[in-house]
């Protein structure tokens, strides 16, 4: 009997194991995840789901492919959303791709309906997850400041002291976070002020006082600035300029006043910070007992405008010249010809670079002008004048400029030394500031040169010739653009362009179209450079932010130079005077100093130079006395031997 039962326990049994699996489903959910987040089907929704990954379904048994795309459906706020399906690890799990990234800060519910099978027909309970996405990126939609513009290179440029910034956003922000994450850097930064507007989506941001003006400031918002939602923010870094104050910085007074205000303080340069041994110009306002020959040669011009505008008398003058003409007959020369630097002390070679330690051509040309200019100032009845006439006239006949051809080749080489011969190497050859050299130098009584000298060294056989036009106005000579405007300055401080002309150009006409050219620069701006236009503009050799550059249309760094348009006074007087005016009246407090105007300035990087150097504020006196009474050019061309040396180059003047 009880072997009998036994087969039937055995059935009965299995039956009932079976009946037990079928109390629950054959399918189970064993997760649910975006990207690392773990979805809950229980509990409170999950929160800060990423939005550019797909929800992954795993499952503990492989799939019913036909089931799977009728049994999910996604919804986005009660809206149903549009699925794609993938199915992998050999269908037990479910990639779900919403078409289109999930929403920032948006509520989802999947739901997996029972319709749902395993690969054997077996069934799923059903579930629904609910999750929610990341608040997202808070986004600038737009920055502006009111009454501001952009220049070319997308500076934000002439704002108002008084600014209003005003910043909007893709969704509400913090407000609290906002006034936390906000601050401004520059010179003398009010405290600011906030208002919110358009649900907190507008920031608009105004300062307690007034910015400094033409000074860059910086606005930054902070990463820490969150979205009234939570949302993230990456950060902002704004820089902007603030435009010019056109109240005047110092009294307004009549334009003849002006220009002998400014001759009379640049004067002071050369007089009251020569060296006290020698007389000699300092190379500039930080250099010792270190002289400098071509920057004294303009100083010696100088003096005169000294005497003639009453800043110092005719004897303080005599004197001073019989100084500095004693000190350069004793200081070394190299056949004649100076170095570029001296010892004001004691008259030795300072050396300019390692192998620049001998005759330098250039700087004593420009020492040989100022000295002939002085001469024929002088009056030879007085004893003392004549001194100074004849010790002149001893100097400029020791010059041998033949030499510097370097053994007869057609054209004059800018150094020698002793020590390294011709190893600079730098032959002379136009078009830059050297024309005055091959004058002199075909001038000279003693030591002259020949004309093929000039024609083949100095013009190169007429491929010193420009001929193209640079911002509408014709460059006959030179580089395109024309280089710095030193170039229309140093040989002309004495030497006439008025009428003057060769084969080659009309210098007249080189010299102005070269100045204008360099206005029209700073007006078009290219480069979108802060503090350009019609009134500041000018480019030249000048200290910089940098160190020291040959600044030019072409080689543009954002400085402007004061001499370059003060220079140019004969050339262009209403730009120049245009100029003048700003640079004293509206940047007077920032430019004006002991010695007339500091050598440059850059808005842009926020520099203001210290400095001054002989060679910039030379020209400056000089050349605005040539536009005023012409009286160096005339005593300059007076000279005999320079008018013979012109006539042997052909030129007419």
């Amino acid at each position: 009997m009880r072997k009998a039962l036994l087969p039937a326990l055995i059935f009965i049994s299995f039956l009932s194991c079976n009946q037990i699996e079928d109390d629950g489903p054959d399918l189970v959910l064993l997760s649910a995840a975006v990207g690392q987040i773990v979805l809950s089907s229980e509990g409170p929704s999950t929160d800060h789901v990423p939005m550019d990954r797909p929800i992954n379904l795993n499952f503990s048994e492989a799939l019913d492919p036909a089931t799977v795309e009728n049994a999910l459906t996604l919804y986005r706020n009660e809206e149903k959303i549009s699925i794609s399906i993938n199915l992998i690890s050999g269908n037990r799990t479910i990639l779900v791709y919403p078409n289109g990234a999930l929403s920032q800060n948006s509520s989802y519910k999947l739901i997996i309906s029972s319709s749902l099978k395993n690969a054997k027909g077996g069934s799923f309970a059903g579930q629904e997850i609910s999750f929610s996405t990341l608040p997202g990126n808070l986004e600038i939609l737009s920055l502006t400041i009111t009454h501001a513009d952009e220049t070319l290179a997308g500076r934000i440029v002439n704002v108002p002291l008084d600014f209003t910034m005003i910043i909007d956003f893709s969704d509400p922000i913090d407000t609290e976070s906002f006034r936390t994450a906000s601050s401004m850097t520059g010179t003398e930064v009010p405290a600011l002020h906030f208002t919110f507007e358009n649900e907190h989506k507008r920031a608009i941001i105004t300062g307690s006082g007034p910015l400094q003006y033409l000074r860059k400031y910086q606005f930054n918002l902070a990463n820490t600035l969150k979205g009234a939602d939570g949302g993230s923010f990456t950060g902002l870094n704004r820089a902007f300029f603030t435009r010019l104050d056109d109240s005047p910085k110092f009294p307004v007074i009549a334009e003849e006043e002006l220009l002998t205000k400014v001759q009379q303080q640049t004067f002071r340069y050369f007089w009251d910070f020569a060296h006290e041994h020698s007389g000699m110009a300092r190379e500039r306002n930080t250099s010792g007992s270190l002289v400098t020959v071509g920057g004294s040669g303009f100083g010696v011009m100088a003096i005169i405008v000294g005497i003639e505008r009453g800043f110092i008398t005719r004897q303080q003058g005599v004197e001073r010249w019989a100084r500095i003409v004693d000190f350069l007959g004793t200081a070394d020369r190299f056949h004649g010809v100076w170095p570029h630097w001296l010892d004001g002390s004691n008259g030795s070679t300072v050396p300019f670079s390692t192998l620049d330690d001998g005759g330098d051509l250039v700087e004593t040309a420009f020492m040989i002008q100022g000295l002939l200019t002085v001469k024929a100032y002088l009056d030879a009845a007085v004893p003392s004048e004549k001194y100074i006439i004849d010790k002149i006239n001893t100097l400029w006949h020791e010059v041998e400029w033949d030499w510097y051809t370097r053994g007869g080749q057609d054209v004059l080489y800018w150094h020698w030394s002793p020590a390294h011969e011709w190893q600079m190497n730098l032959p002379i050859r136009g078009y830059n500031e050297s024309l005055i050299v091959y004058v002199l130098a075909a001038s000279s009584p003693t030591y002259p040169i020949d004309k093929s000298v000039y024609e083949k060294g100095w013009a190169r056989d007429g491929a010193i010739k420009n001929g193209q036009s640079y911002y509408q106005h014709l460059l006959p000579l030179g580089e395109s653009y024309g280089g710095p405007l030193f170039f229309a300055h140093y040989s002309y401080l004495g030497l006439d362009p008025r009428n003057l002309k060769d084969q080659y150009a009309n210098y007249w006409e080189q010299n102005r179209n070269h100045t204008l050219i360099h206005q029209a620069h700073a007006i078009s701006n290219p480069s979108g450079y802060v503090g350009y236009s019609e009134e500041s503009w000018g480019f030249t050799a000048s200290d910089n932010h940098e160190g020291y550059a040959a600044h030019a249309p072409n080689y543009d760094k954002g400085v402007i130079t004061p001499t370059a348009a003060l220079s140019s006074f004969p050339y262009t007087p209403e730009e120049s005077m245009k100029a003048l005016k700003f640079f004293y009246f509206k940047l007077g407090d920032r430019l004006w100093g002991e010695y007339g105007f500091y050598d440059a300035f850059n808005p842009t990087e926020e520099w203001y130079a210290s400095s001054y150097l002989a060679i910039d504020q030379g020209p400056i006196i000089l050349m605005i006395e040539n536009h005023r009474t012409a009286l160096l050019w005339r005593l300059f061309m007076q000279d005999i031997e320079v008018k013979e040396g012109l006539e042997k180059l052909q030129f007419n003047y």
